[in-house]
């Protein structure tokens, strides 16, 4: 599994476990939103990763989004669950292989 695909689970997990409603506002508010920040940090280190490794990025730039919109209430726990859902999607795929590539038989 790449680093990229690990990122992608572990944002993932943490995406999920911000839009439980309760426990996600607490966490957020009792770090005083430095749990949106740590989030940023780590879509923009997983976006930078799966670009390199030609993979999807859809997940990791509205990871990104969600960071900077997420102190919005309601908005941020839709942005949260969707991010969440996306990320996990995305780190389950399999990778494509540009078709550009030759390899060895």
């Amino acid at each position: 599994m790449s680093a990229s695909r690990a990122l992608k689970w572990i944002t993932g997990s943490f995406e999920i476990i911000l839009a439980i409603p309760i426990l996600g506002a607490a966490i957020v508010i009792g770090t005083g939103y430095s749990a949106l920040g740590l989030m940023f940090i780590l879509h923009l280190v997983t976006l930078i990763l799966s670009s390199k490794n030609q993979e999807s990025i859809y997940g990791s730039v509205l990871g990104i989004i969600t960071s900077l919109f997420a102190w919005i209430p309601f908005v941020g726990w839709v942005l949260h669950l969707i991010t969440g859902i996306l990320l996990m999607v995305s780190g389950g795929q399999k990778t494509r292989y540009p078709s550009n590539r030759t390899y060895p038989q």
